[in-house]
Formats: C-alpha cells, structure tokens, sequence
C-alpha cells in the first residue's frame, strides 16, 4: 500500500495513513472463526456471511482504539465495496468510494491471489494482474489498477530474482523509466550457496553507481532456502 501510494505521489501523513490502513485492514478477521477462515474448501453461503462480517467488525475495533485515523477507518471499512455496487458490506458505488479504499481493494485482492493460502496456491504475478484487468471493468478503478501495475512492475516488490553475478535478491522498489530495472537488496550468493552482506542494487545504474548487474530469471525462494521478505526491511 505505502510502495503504491508513493508511486502515485502521496507524501507525509497522507502516505502513512495509507500504511496504517494497509495493515490494519483486516483486523476484523480475528473475530471469524478458525475454522471458517482456514478452510480448505469452498464456503457455504452461511460462512461466507460471516466472513463478510469482517470490514464491519474490524471499523468497530479500530473505532474504540485512540489514535485511528479516519483513513485508516475508512480504508478497514470498505476495501471490499466493488465499483459496480457489488461489494460490502455497505454496497457502496462509484465515487462513493474514497480513493484510498479503492487503492486498498486492489492491493487487498491482489495480495489474496498470488499468496499461497491453505484454500490455493497462489498465482504469478503476471497471471494475477491479467485476471484483475479482467474484472476491473466492474469491480476497480482502472486508471489506479493501471497504476498498481505498473507500480508492481514485471518483477514485484517482495519478489525473488537471480542476477548475472550469481547473487539473489528481493525487489524493493521499481524504477519508472524501465520495469526491467528495478532496485533490488542482494543478500545472497548462487556461487558460494550462503549469504553475504546486504546492499542495495540499483539496475537502472551503471556500473561504479550502484548498478551494473542485470536479472537472469525470478527464482522460487524454497529452492535456495530463503525468505526474500526478511530483507525488505530498509535496516535488514
């Protein structure tokens, strides 16, 4: 949400509220049942209600907690509202849903999609963001989907890639003049199998500015035993 924000300029408090909403979200979720949102099957339409309880009891937690902002409230709220009017749990349409809550509807369902979830494996980037394509003509905003993809890029943040100097590492940010080229934290050596120093790469730069290295395939982190979002973190 913060990396989506940014891309579309918001700044400040703006950008952290976003953030906060980000991960406040679905805080609703702790009040469904165990068994209900981790079942591995499809949902009968007595379930799926209370699923669809979560925005709402989620608003009320976030409510009666100091220090919640309205955007976080509203983004909590409604990041499951359609544009259609199909979503819920306040049916709203249109411009009567806040662009913040519209950013989060689309980070929300393709966060959904392309993590591997008891219930399914998740999807490739590429794949995902086709299939929201497909439903933004109801459901998303499509001038921010077209800039979440962009903003995600061919390679998504958090995603892991290989370089032609043989080390691994995780895509923190896109470059805007190539989704070919974005920045990366190496942390990993393919030729040493063991870690190294984290640094940040920049592949829109030369060689001797902090660049000079170019992306040779997206890797699966199980192969090589790594967890790419440990080093996410700016400190990592």
């Amino acid at each position: 949400m913060i990396a989506f924000g940014r891309s579309l300029g918001l700044t400040g408090d703006e950008l952290r509220q976003g953030g906060i909403g980000g991960l406040l979200h679905d805080i609703g979720k702790m009040k469904v049942p165990d068994e209900v949102l981790n079942k591995p099957g499809r949902l009968t339409d007595a379930e799926f209600d209370l699923i669809k309880q979560h925005p709402g009891d989620g608003h009320s937690v976030l409510l009666e907690t100091d220090g919640i902002g309205p955007v976080p409230l509203d983004i909590t709220r409604h990041h499951h509202e359609r544009l259609d009017g199909s979503g819920y749990p306040d049916k709203l349409a249109g411009d009567a849903i806040s662009s913040m809550a519209r950013m989060a509807a689309i980070v929300d369902v393709y966060d959904a999609i392309t993590a591997d979830r008891c219930y399914h494996k998740g999807l490739p980037a590429a794949e995902a963001l086709r299939k929201m394509w497909e439903w933004s003509t109801n459901h998303f905003d499509q001038k921010l989907l077209q800039a979440f993809m962009r903003c995600v890029g061919i390679y998504p943040v958090g995603s892991l890639v290989r370089l032609e100097s043989g080390r691994l590492g995780v895509v923190i940010e896109q470059n805007d003049n190539s989704l070919l080229t974005p920045r990366l934290r190496v942390f990993f050596s393919t030729k040493s199998n063991g870690y190294i120093k984290p640094e940040v790469v920049d592949l829109g730069r030369k060689l001797g500015s902090g660049g000079g290295d170019r992306i040779v395939s997206a890797e699966v982190p199980d192969k090589w035993g790594v967890d790419p979002q440990r080093f996410l973190l700016v400190d990592a």
